[in-house]
Parts: C-alpha cells; structure tokens; sequence
C-alpha cells in the first residue's frame, strides 16, 4: 500500500513507516474531537491528558480566534511545555462537510484561524489534518470509509489517497453519542433506575452497553449484568443494554427521524461506485470505525451483516469493517504516525514563513481536503 498525503509528501510504504522516524525529538499532538480533545507527545506511547474539545471549550459567544488562543494555550499550560519548543499536529473534526461553495470558506476560515493562532503563539511549525483521515491512517490504509461516531453526530467520510472526497458526499447522521446516553437515561428512567447526573448514565453505557447482532433474537435473551460507578453503588441493566445501541440502526425506536447507521453507510458506498474516481472500483469498501462511541462491542459485526444484506453479491464482496484500531485515541495514534515519518517537518508542516507567504494568498492549494 502506497503512503500519500494531498500530493506534497513523498510516497511511503506502511511497511517501513515506524522503521522510519523523524529527526525532531517528538511533536505535540492535539486530537480535538467534537467532545473531548486528546493532547500529548508524539513521542510517548498514549496521550497524557484529555479535556473539553475547542468546539465547546471557553465562552462560545466569543470570536473563534479567542476561543481557539484560549483552548491552545490551556493545553500548553497542561502540557508545561512552551508553544516555540515543538512542532504542533492538530486533528480537527468534520465540520460544515458539505462541497458548497460556503461550506469551503467557513473551512478555509476555521484552518486559516487555528493556523494564526498557533503562530501568534510562536509554534514553529503546525500540521493540521482531518480527523478521519488520521483515524484512516492509524488503520494502516490511506483510503476507505471513516465511520466517526462524535459527540453529536455521526461522520461517515470517504477518502481516497489520503483526500476528502468531499465531491462524492459525506454522509452527516444527527445522532452521536450523547443521543445514545440520553435515550439510555430514558429507559433508566422508565424502570425507575436513580442516579445522580449524565455522566453516570454514560459510564454505565460504557461498561454494560453493546450491539446486537440479531435484535429480534436477543430479545428473547437473558442480557441482564451489572456494573458498579465509584460513589452511586451498582447499576443493573438487562434489555437496555442493547437496545440503547440500536436507535444507530433503527432510530424510530428512540423516536428520532434519522437514517440509520447502515443505510448512511451504503449511501455513501452508493456515491463512491457512483463517482468512478479511482481505476480500483473497491478502495470504498474497507470501512473503519472511530470515535468513542465506535467502541461499543458488536458494532463492526453488525454493521458489516447490514451491509452485506443491503447491497447484491457482486457489489457487497470485499466489505470489511474494521474496529477504531486504537479505541477512542485512533485519530491521535494517527497523527504519531504521521509525527514519525522521516519527512515530517519539511513535507507535511507549515511553518510562519509559508504560511504568510503561500496560506493567505492561495489557502486552498495548502489545505487540499479542506
């Protein structure tokens, strides 16, 4: 498999990618998920810390550049590291994923902002790229479908070579995880389960949740588990736990007018046979799940069976759909990748200089994707 990225770095076989590590003594990473942001070095093995992502965190009536120096320089601050020690990677959520013409500029707005906010702040050089393409390449693949479960909706990107195929379609669902915790609450309520806040009911979905495989058949089982949230005492749960998960596949139960998971999914496999972009007709088919909520257990069974009942024989063969290969860190596993490509610095970053002399004058031509 070849290695690109948007045609300005040199092709680089995933074989000999962590063979190869950059000369820099290690990058800060910044995956700003659209609910929680993970930050750390690129040269350690995890994360170090996670807080509130730059979409909700500070004052949101105030302007995106004091929004966006705010959140930076809390995480410097959490990192007790200078912003003109290292390089920066910033992983930013799809947003505004329509191809419009006013989509495109409110894209080239938020990247042109991150860009001079870390300047100001003396980053020597930025590399800011799509957070399903990150979760892509923590996968070892450079093009496929990102399914991205997010905190309010749910992503489902193709990309071809390391590109956005914004032409084709992203496929946006309006449900993500915290419509999964509320419904959860629901049925919690409905038995007259008590409990203290919403963080609660999210950590019960996150230890007794999972997806059916078989609906109908797992109604007839006995689910019941329990599972103990340090301060309340022990939860348990039986029917729930699968069938908060379902409202992904059949949203009506929940009481949403939404499409479900599999069907978005297919619609964009739909689009990209479609399109004919690529001399190799089944890039599409490799599916890889991120996001938290990507996590639950189950859900890359279910969706490649739905998959494969949606479409004939001859189009469904090949579909693979493949587990967040880092769990909820995929897209910042991803990013240290990219960190430790021998020609990270010179190819894949944008230093103060470039970004005065070529961003502002042709910003499109830098950001590809965006």
């Amino acid at each position: 498999m070849i290695w690109t990225y948007y045609d300005q770095s040199p092709q680089l076989s995933f074989m000999n990618i962590y063979a190869m590590r950059a000369t820099v003594p290690g990058s800060v990473i910044i995956d700003g998920g659209s609910g929680y942001c993970k930050f750390g070095w690129s040269k350690y093995d995890s994360p170090s810390g996670r807080c509130a992502t730059f979409l909700e965190f500070g004052n949101i009536e105030s302007p995106m550049y004091a929004r966006l120096r705010h959140f930076f320089l809390t995480i410097y601050n959490r990192m007790q590291v200078k912003p003109s020690s290292q390089p920066i990677i910033v992983s930013i959520p799809i947003c505004h994923s329509d191809d419009t013409e006013s989509a495109r500029a409110s894209r080239r707005q938020l990247m042109e902002t991150i860009y001079s906010v870390l300047f100001d702040m003396n980053a020597p050089a930025v590399c800011a790229i799509d957070q399903a393409v990150l979760a892509l390449y923590a996968a070892k693949r450079t093009s496929g479908i990102v399914v991205n479960i997010g905190f309010h909706v749910t992503s489902i990107v193709p990309i071809l070579r390391g590109k956005v195929m914004r032409e084709v379609g992203v496929e946006i669902v309006g449900q993500g995880a915290l419509k999964l915790t509320g419904f959860l609450r629901e049925l919690m309520q409905q038995r007259n389960i008590s409990f203290e806040s919403l963080y609660t009911v999210r950590t019960i979905k996150e230890k007794l949740c999972y997806v059916a495989r078989d609906y109908e058949a797992e109604l007839c089982k006995d689910t019941q588990a329990s599972c103990e949230v340090a301060g309340e005492g022990w939860f348990t749960l039986s029917k729930e736990r699968f069938q908060t998960t379902e409202i992904l596949f059949q949203p009506q139960i929940g009481g949403m007018r939404a499409m479900g998971l599999h069907r978005a999914v297919g619609l964009c496999m739909d689009h990209c046979f479609a399109a004919e972009v690529a001399s190799d007709n089944g890039w599409f088919k490799t599916v890889v799940l991120a996001g938290g909520s990507s996590c639950l257990p189950g859900l890359p069974e279910r969706l490649e069976k739905e998959l494969y009942k949606l479409f004939p024989p001859s189009m469904s063969d090949g579909i693979k759909v493949i587990p967040p290969p880092y769990g909820t860190d995929s897209a910042w596993f991803g990013a240290k990748v990219v960190s430790n490509v021998s020609t990270f610095s010179e190819a894949w970053c944008t230093t103060k200089k470039q970004f005065r002399q070529k961003f502002r004058r042709n910003v499109t031509s830098l950001i590809g994707a965006w």
